[in-house]
């Protein structure tokens, strides 16, 4: 559905996936069976010509309605990422290892951060992360930069932190990063540098990025930074009007990341990408759906998304608050809130937990530890213990599965 719905026109892959590629496009070529030698440098002659505003690529999101979205990135949006930046070493002596599966966009950060630079790419086998086969090709090809989501960032942290040692950058993004994970290894590798990246794949990549400090480790949430460079970020109201520091608003991107919309689906693309008040005449910013607010000191804090808040008992709550105020217990590793309706009308909050290593959570202990420090309509009505979080195959929190 998605090659169509892209309009490709040319597949490149091995005949070992003959069967689920053929037809799928107008020609398909077989890498291991037509590949030719490059002609000579004298006998190139660039046969297209793209400008900054031509399509690089189109990324598919899997989108909460289950019908991914193509997201059209163009040319701009991949030089202004990954060229010019600092959030990130790049250079011809850095080894990027390519983890996340095509359908997050992460893996554009690893792939062509790596290729604008002259780097090295390394590629994991198969579509889905697999914790011990990162740890062993981290050590095998002396990989410096690791991209994972938070979920799987801290799995590595707690079960695998063999697969940071030689890393010199590791980015954890994609949901909310974890304090305590992040404070764990940085204890563990003291020479690494670890950021917090934040972004839609509609902004190509990271939109903001924060380097962790040792202040931010006193903290209960690791803040998303600032913009990087080509790009900017607004906090607004409803009526898109910028809001003071420490207010809450609806985050929107702009500059040079921004796609130009979804494949076929004008509807979408004017809901999410709309006319931009702060910028100049015929600027566009995309509307995340993303909560978040601004620091005193110009540092972007992401709180939440706008449909993630459940009201309990009339109040509003956001379970990444609560989920970080377990997690926050020395005997848990991992917490996750969701609201549960299993009777129509009796919404509750459920907290599932992950015990430290070697650790036992007492569900009592833990609930009065809750009850301290949280509102009583945010301690959850039920608590549960399990021996991991589930994941998707992209490596973030399998919501449907808890």
């Amino acid at each position: 559905m998605v090659v169509a719905e892209a309009g490709v026109g040319l597949v490149v892959s091995s005949s070992g996936l003959r069967e689920s590629v053929e037809g799928l496009a107008e020609r398909v070529v077989w890498v291991d069976e037509e590949w030719e030698p490059a002609p000579s440098a004298g006998d190139v002659v660039p046969s297209v010509v793209v400008g900054p505003d031509d399509v690089a690529c189109v990324m598919f999101t899997s989108g909460s309605t289950g019908r991914p979205k193509g997201v059209v990135a163009p040319h701009r949006a991949l030089v202004g990422t990954y060229l010019g930046q600092d959030y990130c070493e790049f250079g011809p002596g850095e080894v990027f290892l390519q983890c996340s599966p095509v359908s997050w966009d992460g893996f554009a950060l690893e792939l062509f951060g790596a290729l604008l630079h002259g780097a090295v790419c390394v590629l994991q086998p198969g579509q889905n992360p697999q914790p011990a086969v990162i740890e062993g090709l981290v050590v095998e090809h002396g990989v410096t930069m690791l991209q994972l989501s938070a979920s799987l960032f801290n799995f590595l942290v707690d079960e695998h932190p063999g697969a940071f040692a030689g890393v010199r950058t590791a980015f954890t993004g994609g949901e909310a990063g974890s304090v305590a994970h992040v404070a764990k290894v940085l204890g563990l590798f003291p020479g690494l540098r670890v950021g917090n990246g934040y972004g839609p794949a509609e902004s190509m990549g990271f939109t903001t990025c924060h380097a962790v400090s040792g202040e931010d480790l006193a903290g209960s949430s690791l803040p998303v930074g600032r913009p990087v460079g080509n790009k900017r970020v607004f906090v607004l109201d409803a009526w898109l009007r910028p809001v003071p520091a420490g207010v809450v608003g609806e985050v929107y991107a702009a500059g040079a990341g921004l796609a130009h919309g979804y494949v076929g689906r004008a509807g979408l693309t004017a809901e999410r990408f709309v006319a931009s008040p702060l910028g100049a005449a015929g600027e566009r910013m995309y509307r995340t759906g993303d909560l978040g607010r601004w620091r005193a000191d110009g540092v972007l804090e992401y709180v939440g998304r706008a449909d993630d808040q459940v009201k309990i008992r009339g109040f509003r709550v956001e379970p990444g608050e609560i989920a970080a105020v377990l997690q926050a217990h020395e005997a848990v590793a991992q917490a996750a809130v969701v609201a549960r309706e299993d009777r129509p009308g009796d919404k509750r909050l459920v907290g599932y937990v992950v015990p430290v290593t070697g650790r036992e959570i007492e569900v009592d202990e833990l609930r009065r530890f809750a009850t301290g420090r949280l509102p009583r309509h945010m301690v959850p009505s039920a608590l549960v213990v399990l021996e991991a979080l589930p994941i998707t195959p992209n490596g973030k929190l399998d919501q449907r599965a808890l």
